[in-house]
């Protein structure tokens, strides 16, 4: 085996599906996956059939496309993206030229790990981040140094912190990006504000000739489109004069339906060239047929539609488990009411533990009920003890009644734990 296949090891994801697909009673506040019931069938007959009506449109539907992805869908998504930012950046960093459609938002991610980091190289993260994304440089052999969040995103400070320390000990040149769930974060629910996506940028641009070359922003904004309360924040690419170091990705998997399996990432050059010349080698192209079913779902302006449905149902399934929390869980015990996404992040006393092996996690397993430990989302970074005492709720698949009786059940356990 290579190096990679001798240390790659299995996604958390896939141990925590184990366990519920080996548990047929089990209530699943783990998965991040989406609402079922709101999976557009209907659209989506409606659309192939418009595609499959005749061989005109049906044959270059069902051939190969291009590695970079579909002209049309590309040019709808760079102008989706910069309404979202509300005209505010330059039109060249939305260009269409420079946007990859990929299998989901996770292959662009992979494949700029790919292209930027060696063995060995640094990634800065917030602190928690995305698990599936540390699994990814785990696989790669990448090193994180961790950054502590704010309700509003990075702390600055500590930011700066960071990039001092790694510029004393002469590892700075081994630091190639800043990895950023920036809206509804996976785990923690929050959204970093424009300023500190402005700020991020400007130390980034004050380190990189210390570190002797770029360093860029990898901005993942896959939960972006799922905001029920609030007004949007600008993505990093609408930061004047800095859209030469961002890397900004995206998904129609979540707001329209995790089925299609489709993402779409902005990247400046010389990024662009590397990932597409790794993407061609990856599979020669995305699915051209699910490539046009979004194309003409944007058009024809059922996305819209059903996004607008599907926002209304995420917020409602949001109260439903805020109030069951307020009901259910013991005093002691904090989390932040989300504006969007899929979740809820949970924090116990410091002195409890809610990782696999501790006694919380264990009986909430004997009760039938499982959440994502909050453990997971840290990176491995020497720098600080890896905390131990949260948990990721998730109300984006399983059903309202599951969740009150899920939540019941986690607050009997704690309860019984916190006496």
């Amino acid at each position: 085996m290579s190096r990679l296949g001798r240390r790659a090891e299995p996604p958390s994801i896939s141990w925590l599906l184990q366990v519920a697909l080996s548990r047929p009673k089990l209530i699943s506040l783990a998965a991040g996956f989406t609402d079922h019931e709101s999976l557009p069938v209907e659209d989506v007959r409606a659309l192939l059939n418009g595609i499959l009506r005749s061989a005109r449109s049906g044959r270059p539907a069902l051939q190969y496309g291009s590695t970079q992805g579909d002209p049309v869908l590309r040019r709808l998504t760079g102008e989706r993206v910069r309404c979202l930012d509300g005209g505010a950046g330059a039109k060249r960093a939305y260009s269409s030229d420079q946007m990859i459609i990929a299998n989901g938002s996770q292959q662009l991610l992979y494949m700029v790990s790919e292209a930027l980091c060696d063995e060995g190289d640094i990634v800065l993260v917030e602190d928690p981040t995305y698990f599936v994304y540390l699994g990814i440089m785990q696989a790669r052999g990448l090193r994180a140094r961790a950054v502590r969040m704010e309700n509003d995103g990075l702390n600055l400070r500590r930011l700066e912190s960071v990039l001092e320390s790694l510029k004393q000990s002469g590892e700075l040149r081994r630091v190639k990006l800043l990895y950023l769930v920036s809206y509804f974060q996976n785990p923690t629910g929050s959204t970093t504000s424009f300023e500190k996506k402005s700020g991020v940028l400007e130390l980034l641009a004050g380190f990189e000739r210390a570190a002797g070359h770029p360093i860029y922003l990898l901005e993942d904004a896959a939960y972006r489109e799922l905001r029920f309360r609030g007004q949007d924040v600008r993505s990093s690419l609408a930061v004047k004069g800095r859209a030469d170091r961002v890397i900004y990705t995206g998904t129609y998997s979540k707001p329209f339906a995790t089925g299609t399996r489709v993402g779409f990432g902005i990247l400046p050059e010389p990024i662009f060239a590397a990932v597409l010349r790794i993407k061609g080698n990856h599979d020669f192209g995305t699915s051209n047929l699910l490539q046009q079913l979004l194309a003409r779902a944007l058009a024809s302006g059922r996305y819209e539609k059903h996004l607008h449905r599907l926002r209304k149902r995420y917020a409602q399934k949001a109260q439903v488990m805020l109030q069951a929390l307020r009901e259910g869980f013991p005093a002691g015990i904090d989390w932040q009411e989300p504006e969007g996404g899929l979740y809820f992040w949970a924090r116990l006393p410091g002195s409890f533990r809610s990782g696999r092996t501790s006694k919380l996690f264990q009986a909430a397993l004997a009760q039938d009920v499982l959440y994502v430990p909050g453990g997971l989302c840290y990176a491995d970074d020497p720098t600080r003890p890896k905390p131990d005492h949260e948990m990721r709720l998730s109300f984006g698949s399983a059903t309202e009644r599951d969740m009150r009786e899920g939540i019941e059940r986690l607050g009997t356990v704690l309860r019984a734990l916190m006496r």
